[in-house]
């Protein structure tokens, strides 16, 4: 803590950031930006043409900006300004779709170290109190580590399965229909997370025919699954199911907001991380 907030001259804490990106917030940003891809790309041969800057620029102007790539300065310096002025008088969703963007260029074009870049900026949004976390090549609105380490885990270890594609698949669409950024479907990112645990619980149970709850059935004594986990799965999935005839006010889309669809993620994330533990130790094999 500074001398200043010590002594109450200046606020010690700041709002969370979720509709917004206050100064300290974007610089930070941009000088991950600054460190990671742009003084990396054009250390190099600088007074060349086709040089891995050149290419970067070349995909910015072309993919994100979709201006005439013959618009892109002579200059690296001018290119470099372009692309300054742009993150820094959009919106401040503009900031993260850059971010993002640039998170997912291929390392085969141009070679930037986006994990470096990734885990800088996560440290960044920390630091700024930002309600947003790199998530799966995503920025996605997580506001508590915990949460952000339950998702990544169950998307990196269903990731590892064959068997357990369907789930990684669901996971990743309801990670993307939570964040994003101009139209998040809260609705439908709910049931893409509870379609991720029908997945996993089916494996389990060895019937791709099972609904979750047939399935939650048919394991619950082959992984020792507890009572109240089971129950409390069950219900859920009664609420966003559209044939047992069970239409919750949860998933109305007018009651549906962002808390919901964040809360169902987190907690299928830890259930399926819980599914796929006990698994292993009662000896279930997934392939």
């Amino acid at each position: 803590m500074k001398f200043s907030q010590r002594i109450g001259k200046t606020s010690a804490t700041k709002q969370l950031q979720i509709d917004s990106v206050d100064d300290e917030l974007k610089n930070g940003l941009w000088n991950g930006l600054k460190i990671f891809v742009v003084d990396k790309l054009s250390r190099h041969n600088q007074y060349s043409r086709d040089t891995e800057f050149d290419i970067f620029c070349s995909i910015l102007w072309h993919h994100y900006y979709k201006l005439p790539i013959d618009t892109i300065p002579k200059y690296d310096s001018s290119s470099e300004e372009y692309i300054r002025n742009s993150f820094f008088n959009g919106m401040w969703y503009d900031v993260y779709d850059l971010l993002e963007f640039i998170a997912n260029i291929d390392s085969n074009s141009v070679p930037i170290d986006t994990y470096k870049l990734k885990e800088f900026c996560n440290g960044i949004f920390e630091r700024e109190f930002s309600g947003y976390r790199f998530i799966d090549d995503k920025i996605c609105p997580i506001t508590n580590e915990n949460e952000v380490q339950e998702i990544e885990d169950a998307i990196e270890t269903s990731g590892n399965f064959t068997s357990l594609r369907g789930a990684n698949i669901h996971l990743k669409s309801a990670l993307d229909k939570l964040s994003d950024k101009k139209a998040p479907d809260y609705r439908n990112s709910i049931k893409e997370s509870i379609s991720a645990i029908e997945s996993v619980a089916k494996v389990i149970s060895e019937n791709a025919k099972d609904s979750l709850g047939a399935a939650l059935d048919k394991i619950k004594g082959k992984i020792k699954l507890h009572q109240s986990l089971e129950r409390g799965f069950k219900q859920l999935y009664g609420y966003t199911s559209d044939s047992d005839g069970i239409r919750h006010a949860l998933m109305d889309d007018h009651n549906c907001f962002f808390e919901d669809a964040k809360y169902m993620l987190v907690s299928s994330s830890a259930f399926i991380n819980y599914l796929i533990s006990k698994s292993d130790k009662a000896g279930f094999k997934l392939k």
